[in-house]
């Protein structure tokens, strides 16, 4: 009697079935693994900036401190971005004629903003205030990682929703005393408080910080 499928036939449909397998686990793959690249998450994006500027240069180099540009983070929500007068404050006697700060000598010039794209951006729906964090001792590093270091200005964080809730459910760990908020390579040491002893100082109660209504306002 003869064979009704092929030897070719049974070879196609041993290939398709093996390639449906394929599909089916790699589409099992992108629906758990595609949100958490950092193509999604953008952790390490560097935003192109109107100048590029330098932390590690600023900040550990000449020991600026955080405030003197985001002036506005231990009493407002925004921690605010430094107008072109608080650049040129010092750029007005030194690189006065470097050609990467021209686009500086224009903003002051003409009187209009230095356009700074933004490294983290949190949906309309979350709250989060930078003023109640530093006043609970939440360095600037907890978010932002080694900013300190950063020669250019990349996020650091995924802003997770679990990422958030991680921390305020286990504050302790990453307090410090406010002194050291804005220190940008602080480390914990033997004669650092417990994170028990700075959670009673900053009254921070954790069984209250899941609350939606905390973030979701």
């Amino acid at each position: 009697m003869a064979a009704i499928f092929t030897r070719r036939a049974n070879l196609f449909m041993q290939v398709g079935l093996a390639s449906v397998a394929v599909l089916a686990i790699g589409f099992v793959i992108a629906v758990w693994g595609v949100p958490l690249m950092n193509y999604n998450t953008q952790v390490s994006f560097t935003p192109p900036q109107p100048v590029p500027f330098s932390h590690k240069h600023h900040v550990s180099g000449l020991g600026i401190d955080c405030r003197y540009c985001h002036d506005s983070v231990e009493f407002s929500k925004n921690a605010g971005m430094p107008p072109t007068e608080t650049c040129m404050s010092c750029h007005s006697q030194i690189w006065t004629h470097a050609a990467i700060l021209a686009p500086v000598r224009r903003s002051l010039a003409e009187g209009t903003r230095l356009r700074w794209e933004a490294v983290y951006v949190l949906p309309d729906y979350v709250y989060f205030d930078h003023s109640i964090h530093i006043a609970k001792g939440v360095g600037c590093t907890e978010c932002h990682g080694p900013i300190g270091d950063m020669p250019l200005t990349y996020k650091a964080s995924t802003l997770y929703m679990s990422w958030c809730l991680d921390c305020h459910r286990n504050p302790a760990e990453h307090l410090r005393p406010r002194a050291a908020v804005f220190d940008p390579h602080w480390h914990r040491t033997a004669a650092t408080p417990s994170g028990a002893a700075l959670m009673a100082a900053y009254h921070i109660h954790p069984q209250t910080l899941t609350d939606c209504s905390v973030c979701h306002r």
